[in-house]
Parts: C-alpha cells; sequence; structure tokens
C-alpha cells in the first residue's frame, strides 16, 4: 500500500476541523501573527460555522510551547453558578440534571476569557494584532451567512437521537437560530446568525473581558433569568480563566504534556505511561490493540478518581502519573485476556484545532458546548448558545465531584503536546467525548512507531465505551479493520461491535502538527472524519 503523504508547509501550519476555521488561521499568519492569536481567530470562526460542536457559551482549554521548551496550559472551564444546588433541581422534581433546556445552562462560560488570558500569551511572545483583526473573519461569516458543514448535517439524519432531536426542538430559541425554514438546514445551505456576529462584533471593541463585567454580560445575564436558569451576572463577573500547570510523563524520547483537573488530561498521560510497560508487539496487531484497550480501562480507573474540582484534590494531579504508579497498573493487566468494562462513559461534541508558526511556538486548543449545539439554549439579546457541561455534576453529595456553587464540573477536554528529544514539537488532539484519550493514544503511538501524521490520524480506529450518542459499551471498531484484528480482538474477550462507516464520527475528528529542528518545516493533518484539514506557509 503507498505511503500516505501528510501536508508538508515551509514554517508554519494550522490544523481544523472546518477548513473556515483554518483559512481563518492561516490568514493570521499572513498578517505576521503568532501561533497563539491564530488560534483566537480560529476559535471565533470554529465557534460561527461549527455550533453543533462548540460555541463562545461553552469552555476550553490550551496547551502552548514556547520555542524554549517551556509549555503553559489555560483552563477555561466555567463553575456552577450561585443557584446551582441540589436543592434547586431536587425541588423542581428532578432526580438529575436535565440534559437540555435552561436547567442544564447551569455554568459559567469560560472560553471568552480563555481567549482574554491566551492574547496576553501572545503579547508576551512579540504578538501585536488587534482584537478587531482576530475576530474579523467570524464576524463576517455570522453576518453574512456560512455553509452549514456536513458534519452538521450528518447529525440531523442520524434517525437514532429522537429525543436528542426533540429536546434541541424544544429548546428556547434553537429553532428560530439554527433551523431554516423550521427544518434542520441540508449540508450547504447558508445559514446567518447576526445576534452572535453583533456579540463578537462588540466584544472587539469592547474587550473580552465586557462578556463577564460589561455590556455582554448584562444581556446574557438577563436571558439567563427570564430563562429561569441558576448562573447570576454576579457568577459572570467573578469568572476568570486561569494558567495552571500542565500535567506531564517522560516516555523513552519525548516528553508529553496535558492538562491537570477537571480536565481528563491525566487520563490521557496514564494511557500513555502504563502501556509503555507492556509488550505490545507489533502496531495494528491484535496484541497491540488489547494493550493500549487494556491501558485505557486502568487509566480511567484513576480518571474517575482525580478529574473532579480541583479545589477538592487532596493530592497534586501529577502524583498519580509516577513510573511506580505506571507498574502496578500494568501489572494488573492481562496480555490474553480482556478485563470487564462496567465503567458507563461520557458523551461530548467538542472541536481540537492546532498551530505552529515560524518561531516554533505551538498551541494545542480545545473547544466545547459539551453535547451537540450545548444545553440548545440560544439567548436572545446575544445570540450566545449556552453549554450544557455541568450535567456531568451528580447530585448525590457523596460522589466525588457533586455539584456546588463555583464548582467545575469533570471534563472530558484535553488538548495534547509532545516535545521529542531531537527537538521535534508535536501538538496533537481529538474530539469525542471518553474518545479523545483512547485516539490521542492510538495516534501518537502509531506515530512513534514510524507512520507519518497523516498516516497515524488516517487509519481505523476504535472506542470503548459510550460516547457521542452511542448507548452501548461495546469496544466499537471501525469497519476498515483487518478480519484478523477483529478475531484476535473477540478471542482476548473484547464485546466486539463493527461499526458500518470505515470512517466514522463516533471515532472522533482527530489532528496533530510536527514542527522539524532542523528545516522549520511543520507537518500538519485534520482528520478525513471531519471537515477541515491543514493549510500553512
Amino acid at each position: 500500500m503507498p505511503r500516505l503523504e501528510t501536508p508538508t508547509f515551509a514554517s508554519a501550519a494550522v490544523a481544523a476541523p472546518h477548513r473556515a476555521a483554518a483559512e481563518a488561521g492561516r490568514a493570521i499568519l499572513i498578517e505576521g501573527g503568532n501561533a497563539v492569536e491564530a488560534m483566537i481567530a480560529m476559535a471565533a470562526t470554529i465557534a460561527v460555522v461549527y455550533p453543533h460542536m462548540n460555541g463562545i457559551g461553552g469552555d476550553a482549554f490550551w496547551c502552548v510551547s514556547e520555542p524554549n521548551g517551556r509549555v503553559h496550559a489555560i483552563d477555561a472551564a466555567g463553575f456552577a453558578g450561585a443557584r446551582a444546588t441540589p436543592a434547586f433541581y431536587l425541588d423542581r422534581g428532578h432526580e438529575t440534571i436535565p440534559s437540555r433546556g435552561p436547567l442544564a445552562a447551569l455554568t459559567v462560560p469560560g472560553t471568552i476569557d480563555g481567549w482574554r488570558l491566551a492574547g496576553e500569551l501572545a503579547r508576551a511572545r512579540g504578538g501585536r494584532l488587534p482584537l478587531a483583526t482576530l475576530l474579523a473573519d467570524a464576524i463576517r461569516r455570522a453576518r453574512e451567512g456560512t455553509p452549514v458543514s456536513p458534519s452538521e448535517a450528518r447529525y440531523w439524519a442520524r434517525t437514532d437521537l429522537p429525543t436528542a432531536h426533540a429536546d434541541l426542538r424544544a429548546a428556547p430559541g434553537f429553532v428560530e437560530s439554527y433551523f431554516l425554514d423550521g427544518e434542520p438546514p441540508a449540508a450547504g445551505a447558508p445559514r446567518r446568525l447576526t445576534k452572535l456576529a453583533d456579540t463578537l462584533a462588540y466584544l472587539a471593541e469592547a474587550g473580552l473581558r465586557d462578556f463577564y463585567e460589561g455590556d455582554v454580560s448584562r444581556e446574557i445575564a438577563a436571558d439567563l433569568e427570564r430563562l429561569g436558569a441558576p448562573v447570576t451576572r454576579a457568577d459572570l463577573r467573578r469568572y476568570e480563566a486561569r494558567v495552571v500547570r500542565p500535567l506531564s510523563i517522560r516516555l523513552p524520547g519525548l516528553d508529553v504534556y496535558n492538562l491537570p483537573p477537571p480536565s481528563q488530561g491525566v487520563a490521557a498521560l496514564a494511557i500513555l505511561g502504563i502501556a509503555e510497560r507492556l509488550a505490545l508487539g507489533r502496531v495494528d496487531d491484535a496484541a497491540w490493540h488489547h494493550g493500549l484497550v487494556e491501558a485505557v480501562k486502568q487509566a480511567f480507573r484513576l480518571r474517575d478518581r482525580v478529574a473532579v474540582d480541583p479545589a477538592r484534590l487532596a493530592r497534586d494531579a501529577q502524583d498519580h502519573l509516577s513510573e511506580e504508579r505506571f507498574a502496578r497498573a500494568a501489572a494488573e493487566i492481562s496480555m490474553s485476556r480482556a478485563a470487564p468494562y462496567p465503567h458507563p462513559g461520557s458523551e461530548a461534541d467538542t472541536v481540537w484545532m492546532g498551530a505552529i508558526d515560524d518561531d516554533g511556538l505551538a498551541v494545542s486548543f480545545i473547544q466545547s458546548v459539551y453535547w451537540e449545539y450545548g444545553s440548545g439554549c440560544v439567548l436572545p439579546a446575544t445570540g450566545i448558545t449556552m453549554q450544557n457541561r455541568g450535567t456531568a455534576f451528580p447530585l448525590d453529595a457523596r460522589a466525588a465531584n457533586p455539584l456546588a456553587p463555583g464548582a467545575k464540573p469533570f471534563h472530558t477536554l484535553n488538548p495534547a503536546l509532545a516535545r521529542f528529544a531531537d527537538g521535534r514539537v508535536v501538538p496533537y488532539g481529538c474530539m469525542g467525548g471518553d474518545g479523545q484519550p483512547q485516539t490521542q493514544a492510538q495516534v501518537l503511538t502509531r506515530y512513534r512507531a514510524g507512520l507519518s501524521p497523516a498516516e497515524a490520524v488516517d487509519a481505523p480506529r476504535w472506542l470503548l465505551g459510550r460516547t457521542w450518542g452511542e448507548s452501548s459499551t461495546t469496544l466499537k471498531l471501525e469497519s476498515r479493520f483487518d478480519e484478523s484484528v477483529i478475531a484476535g480482538l473477540e478471542r482476548l474477550g473484547h464485546p466486539v461491535e463493527v461499526l458500518d462507516a470505515p470512517y466514522s464520527d463516533t471515532l472522533g475528528h482527530a489532528g496533530m502538527l510536527v514542527k522539524h529542528p532542523r528545516d522549520g518545516r511543520v507537518e500538519a493533518v485534520h482528520d478525513p472524519r471531519s471537515d477541515g484539514g491543514a493549510l500553512g506557509l
């Protein structure tokens, strides 16, 4: 089989799941902006053109590597509103937090303040482009209209989600904002988001803190109060994104970085650390896949204890990523038999994007409203779709991360970045709830074994458990897997489910960029399962 070539650029590149976002990032690089400035522009554009996956009413995380090797992380995850208590829901007859509607909009959107904090980092690295320039493409596309993406149309074509579709139709403001003539739009149909355009334009002039402290904040809070959501203007005013210390592990020849709790970055790193201690054999053999799947099970046991509001952690999450802990977890894995897997899983729709500039500044970024279109609630004054990330909270006070005002929910979001000993810098990541760390492990491990970035991202993937609208906890495989691998995994005791599609959205949208130190070139690729790609200079 001929080798799959990776798009390669002379000095800088971006990758995104929608081509419009990649175009926005490349335009900023052409204007002399750095990788962080490019990512702010991409984050704004993707919020307009991929609203089922993300938006400015959601959260985000950043992992940024400087040319000198220093790695920064930004936690732009929102906390639960002041009125968001277990009693608030129990008194209204809910034993769990509703997944859609105003009661699902219970956490402060954090991504806009993440853009602000990233902008400070961009300026510290010499960035000089004004905010209006960074948001201009998103504003234009929202105001003039942009074609509905094939990915969004595919969601509405699914016949296995009648309840989810009905709940979204019932959410305040949803149909008026996203449907055309009262029906889900077809791929390619032009759609305007004029209220969102007005909000982005106002923020471009007033500054991003206006979202939390100014006129935009006032309008958000007023709409939320009218809807009966538990987030107040005071909650918005006191929210700030945070610079945090990234988690990291050392593997032979590279260091890998990810985000600390409430992100599940701890699981992504633990999978790699545990798998390194297993005799995986040849890449893409049944034994190789089995070992990674079993490492996922062990890592998720750790994650379910540790990926909580950081204020609730008894010890630093980095302490759980030691050689000794990886060795103990690996020792519990049988390479001849699959362990049981009862974990219920977590849904999420998200976007991962990456950027590297000619100086070597590299960004791994992820932004989300949690489920498709989040809570479904579109605020009438601002056009903002509120996330439903707070539905990850249990109402049981005995749980590891129960609902409480000011607490942060568990986050599936986790942007990854690797720095190789030979100088290569590799931002990579994926959308897809529980599938994110699983796909990351498959992509990075394949790349380390010698596959090109394009081959590592394109190769058939699996997903353990329930995610992105799936109800079963099987080991789901794309149909392109070799029959011998499928049979081998079944013999090892895995409950294999072969999906109909050779390239399935269920397996997430991944991407990877590689900056080479000797000549400065950048390899960049985004998933053929998405609507995007890579562009560069």
